[in-house]
């Protein structure tokens, strides 16, 4: 959630794709990179998918911690950031294709061969007219599972697109039209996101087991961030880099990206 620099030309708004892949390293980071303007899609009819690729077992300061347990309780709150993020009501349906995992273990992402191959598998089964992932260029980042995870996005969109690649799959090639790379080392476009904050910030809020060591939040804390304390100190914080990123343009809120239109 650092400070952005721009050079060139900033576009606002592209047109609101029919269907959307987000790919993450870990269960929060879609939610942290694109998660306003993912919400702001869905409101006007897009089709979202998510695409996690690590399991998040190193998500807890707690070295006693059960990694099972956070694994499986990680997937939980990723199912549940999700639908909030979907428009769903708590409770609501569970779509099947909404959240998919790719279960590499946290901390040792490759963009090897195979996770090339079963990224490329989500691509050209759900077929999705853009991507959104990690910006694999950002400068000074120290996570590897973020470089890895963005140069996995990248390498598996070529071999979607190319019907050479990965052809005893058995699926037909797809081109997406764009890729918006979040977090990114030279932002080139916004999202306004006006109206939408509120939603990035409770599907983020839905990422408990992360309260303490990603989001500086008391556990203990009332969940709704209206109530004062640890949640509305992280939702102010979120609402200013949504206003950080959208005074790049003019724009009251927004969620910055490098779009990458000619695939």
């Amino acid at each position: 959630m650092g400070d952005l620099a721009t050079i060139g030309p900033i576009t606002i708004d592209s047109a609101i794709p029919d269907s959307a892949l987000a790919v993450g390293a870990h269960p929060d980071d879609i939610e942290f990179g694109c998660g306003a303007t993912l919400a702001k899609w869905v409101a006007a009819g897009c089709r979202i998918h998510h695409l996690v690729l690590t399991d998040g077992s190193k998500g807890s300061w707690d070295m006693d911690a059960d990694l099972q347990t956070l694994v499986s309780d990680r997937m939980g709150e990723s199912e549940a950031a999700a639908a909030v993020i979907d428009g769903v009501p708590d409770g609501g349906v569970r779509r099947d294709d909404r959240v998919l995992f790719l279960g590499s273990v946290d901390g040792e992402l490759a963009n090897g061969l195979s996770e090339r191959r079963q990224v490329t598998r989500v691509i050209r089964t759900l077929r999705p007219s853009v991507m959104l992932g990690h910006d694999p260029w950002r400068r000074y980042r120290l996570h590897p599972d973020h470089r890895a995870a963005g140069f996995l996005l990248l390498d598996a969109l070529v071999a979607a697109r190319d019907q050479h690649f990965f052809a005893e799959l058995g699926l037909a090639p797809h081109r997406p039209e764009a890729v918006f790379l979040f977090e990114p080392d030279q932002p080139n476009h916004l999202e306004d996101t006006s109206g939408f904050a509120s939603t990035k910030i409770d599907a983020l809020l839905r990422h408990r087991s992360q309260w303490l060591s990603t989001m500086g939040i008391d556990p203990e804390s009332d969940p709704d961030p209206s109530s004062g304390g640890g949640p509305a100190d992280f939702a102010a914080k979120v609402r200013r880099q949504l206003g950080d990123h959208g005074s790049l343009a003019g724009l009251d809120s927004a969620e910055a990206f490098h779009l990458i239109t000619d695939l």
